[in-house]
């Protein structure tokens, strides 16, 4: 089993910025994609960002140019770095992570950390 705990969120104003942080403990080996999904009320949980640990990334398309995702392999930790946030960000922030045990990949998910920013 994998463990994830998220910390990092919060109230914030249009235009401001967070860090979110997602450290892994647990089952780490052969932990591949590290990432983090977002939900907003009444919306699907859908992806904000992801990366591989070759570092290959992969943005949401309403993030990208604002928030930047990286990952420390030797801490098993996962950042979301949010600027010029925007009203519409607001959503609580789940950290993904996907461990291969072959044949296939197993996800494990934080326990969420709420995002607000209000303008």
């Amino acid at each position: 089993q994998v463990q994830l705990v998220e910390s990092g969120g919060g109230f914030v104003q249009a235009g401001g910025s967070l860090r979110l942080s997602c450290a892994a403990s647990g089952s780490i080996l052969s932990i591949n994609a590290m990432g983090w999904y977002r939900q907003a009320p009444g919306k699907q949980r859908e992806l904000v960002a992801i990366i591989t640990s070759g570092g290959s990334t992969n943005y949401a398309d309403s993030v990208k140019g604002r928030f930047t995702i990286s990952r420390d392999n030797a801490k098993n930790t996962v950042y979301l770095q949010m600027n010029s946030l925007k009203p519409e960000d607001t959503a609580v922030y789940y950290c993904y992570v996907g461990r291969t045990v072959l044949p296939r990949v197993n996800d494990y998910w934080g326990q969420g950390t709420q995002v607000t920013v209000y303008s």
